[in-house]
Protein backbone atom coordinates (compact mmCIF):
# COMPACT_ATOMS: atom_id res chain seq x y z
CA UNK A 1 0.00 0.00 0.00
CA UNK A 2 3.33 2.22 -0.28
CA UNK A 3 2.27 3.17 3.65
CA UNK A 4 4.67 4.30 6.16
CA UNK A 5 5.11 3.09 9.82
CA UNK A 6 7.05 5.58 12.49
CA UNK A 7 8.00 4.23 15.80
CA UNK A 8 8.60 7.40 18.22
CA UNK A 9 9.58 7.08 21.78
CA UNK A 10 12.46 7.30 24.31
CA UNK A 11 15.26 4.97 24.26
CA UNK A 12 14.77 1.05 25.50
CA UNK A 13 11.23 0.76 24.67
CA UNK A 14 11.36 -1.09 21.59
CA UNK A 15 11.05 0.57 18.70
CA UNK A 16 14.07 -1.05 16.31
CA UNK A 17 12.71 -4.41 17.33
CA UNK A 18 9.28 -3.76 16.51
CA UNK A 19 10.54 -2.45 13.31
CA UNK A 20 13.21 -4.78 12.43
CA UNK A 21 9.89 -7.29 13.06
CA UNK A 22 8.24 -5.75 10.61
CA UNK A 23 11.03 -5.84 7.81
CA UNK A 24 12.01 -9.41 8.63
CA UNK A 25 8.05 -10.32 8.41
CA UNK A 26 7.47 -8.05 5.00
CA UNK A 27 11.13 -10.01 3.53
CA UNK A 28 9.00 -13.35 4.00
CA UNK A 29 5.88 -11.64 1.90
CA UNK A 30 8.40 -11.40 -0.91
CA UNK A 31 9.20 -7.55 -0.47
CA UNK A 32 12.54 -5.68 -0.98
CA UNK A 33 13.24 -4.67 2.28
CA UNK A 34 16.42 -3.05 3.59
CA UNK A 35 17.59 -1.68 7.68
CA UNK A 36 19.57 1.17 8.08
CA UNK A 37 20.30 4.03 10.42
CA UNK A 38 19.44 7.14 9.74
CA UNK A 39 23.44 8.28 10.07
CA UNK A 40 24.67 5.29 8.14
CA UNK A 41 22.01 6.85 5.31
CA UNK A 42 23.33 10.01 5.38
CA UNK A 43 26.43 9.16 4.86
CA UNK A 44 25.88 7.17 2.11
CA UNK A 45 24.29 9.91 0.32
CA UNK A 46 26.55 12.60 1.13
CA UNK A 47 29.15 10.43 -0.48
CA UNK A 48 27.23 9.54 -3.37
CA UNK A 49 26.52 13.35 -3.35
CA UNK A 50 30.57 14.13 -3.46
CA UNK A 51 30.89 11.81 -6.12
CA UNK A 52 27.88 13.03 -8.44
CA UNK A 53 26.14 9.74 -8.49
CA UNK A 54 22.84 10.29 -6.23
CA UNK A 55 20.58 9.55 -9.33
CA UNK A 56 22.02 6.34 -9.46
CA UNK A 57 21.98 5.91 -6.02
CA UNK A 58 18.01 7.00 -5.75
CA UNK A 59 17.27 4.56 -8.98
CA UNK A 60 18.86 1.42 -6.25
CA UNK A 61 16.89 2.60 -3.25
CA UNK A 62 13.69 2.81 -5.12
CA UNK A 63 14.12 -0.74 -6.10
CA UNK A 64 13.04 -1.56 -2.31
CA UNK A 65 9.64 -1.73 -1.10
CA UNK A 66 10.63 -0.82 2.29
CA UNK A 67 13.67 0.98 3.74
CA UNK A 68 14.17 1.03 7.92
CA UNK A 69 15.59 3.95 8.86
CA UNK A 70 16.33 3.33 12.35
CA UNK A 71 17.46 6.18 15.39
CA UNK A 72 16.61 8.87 13.19
CA UNK A 73 17.63 12.28 15.76
CA UNK A 74 20.49 10.48 17.60
CA UNK A 75 22.78 11.88 15.61
CA UNK A 76 22.87 15.32 14.24
CA UNK A 77 23.51 15.99 10.64
CA UNK A 78 25.23 18.66 8.65
CA UNK A 79 23.07 21.12 6.77
CA UNK A 80 23.67 19.54 3.46
CA UNK A 81 23.01 16.08 5.14
CA UNK A 82 19.60 16.97 6.55
CA UNK A 83 18.57 18.24 2.78
CA UNK A 84 19.44 14.91 1.57
CA UNK A 85 17.54 13.05 4.06
CA UNK A 86 15.34 15.57 3.15
CA UNK A 87 15.12 13.97 -0.50
CA UNK A 88 15.76 10.66 -0.01
CA UNK A 89 12.25 10.58 1.68
CA UNK A 90 10.81 13.01 -0.69
CA UNK A 91 11.54 10.67 -3.74
CA UNK A 92 10.34 7.57 -1.76
CA UNK A 93 6.78 9.32 -0.84
CA UNK A 94 3.54 7.92 -2.47
CA UNK A 95 6.43 5.25 -4.40
CA UNK A 96 7.44 3.07 -1.35
CA UNK A 97 7.15 2.46 2.28
CA UNK A 98 9.48 3.90 4.87
CA UNK A 99 9.49 2.48 9.05
CA UNK A 100 11.27 5.10 10.99
CA UNK A 101 12.40 4.67 14.73
CA UNK A 102 12.98 8.04 16.74
CA UNK A 103 13.03 9.21 19.89
CA UNK A 104 12.56 12.71 18.97
CA UNK A 105 8.52 13.78 19.11
CA UNK A 106 7.48 16.18 15.48
CA UNK A 107 7.69 19.54 17.00
CA UNK A 108 11.71 18.87 17.44
CA UNK A 109 11.99 17.53 14.15
CA UNK A 110 13.61 20.71 13.63
CA UNK A 111 16.26 20.81 15.14
CA UNK A 112 17.37 17.41 13.27
CA UNK A 113 16.77 18.71 9.35
CA UNK A 114 17.47 23.15 10.69
CA UNK A 115 14.73 24.39 8.56
CA UNK A 116 11.08 24.70 9.53
CA UNK A 117 9.98 25.01 6.36
CA UNK A 118 11.52 21.84 4.85
CA UNK A 119 10.37 19.97 8.40
CA UNK A 120 6.77 20.75 7.83
CA UNK A 121 7.16 19.63 4.70
CA UNK A 122 8.89 16.29 5.29
CA UNK A 123 6.37 15.80 8.11
CA UNK A 124 3.48 16.35 6.06
CA UNK A 125 4.58 14.08 3.26
CA UNK A 126 6.43 11.12 5.76
CA UNK A 127 2.90 10.81 8.01
CA UNK A 128 0.76 10.83 5.30
CA UNK A 129 -0.64 7.64 4.93
CA UNK A 130 1.28 6.62 7.99
CA UNK A 131 0.39 4.32 11.07
CA UNK A 132 2.84 6.42 14.09
CA UNK A 133 3.03 4.29 16.83
CA UNK A 134 4.02 6.24 20.36
CA UNK A 135 6.47 3.83 22.27
CA UNK A 136 7.03 5.87 25.87
CA UNK A 137 7.80 4.46 28.92
CA UNK A 138 10.71 2.99 31.13
CA UNK A 139 13.08 1.48 29.22
CA UNK A 140 13.90 -2.62 28.33
CA UNK A 141 17.45 -2.74 29.03
CA UNK A 142 17.04 -0.38 32.44
CA UNK A 143 14.62 -2.88 33.47
CA UNK A 144 16.75 -5.90 32.78
CA UNK A 145 19.89 -4.08 34.22
CA UNK A 146 17.85 -3.12 37.79
CA UNK A 147 16.43 -6.95 37.79
CA UNK A 148 19.68 -8.31 37.66
CA UNK A 149 20.89 -5.91 40.19
CA UNK A 150 18.10 -7.15 42.62
CA UNK A 151 18.84 -10.62 41.93
CA UNK A 152 22.53 -10.18 43.22
CA UNK A 153 21.31 -8.41 46.07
Amino acid sequence: KKENVIFLGNSGTGKTHLAIGLGIEMIQNGFKTKFITASELVEELLTAYEEQKLNALEKKWLKLDVVIVDELGYVPFSKTGAELLFQFFSSRYERASLILTTNLEFNEWTSLFGDEKMTAALLDRVTHRCHIHLLNGESYRFRQSMKRQEDKG
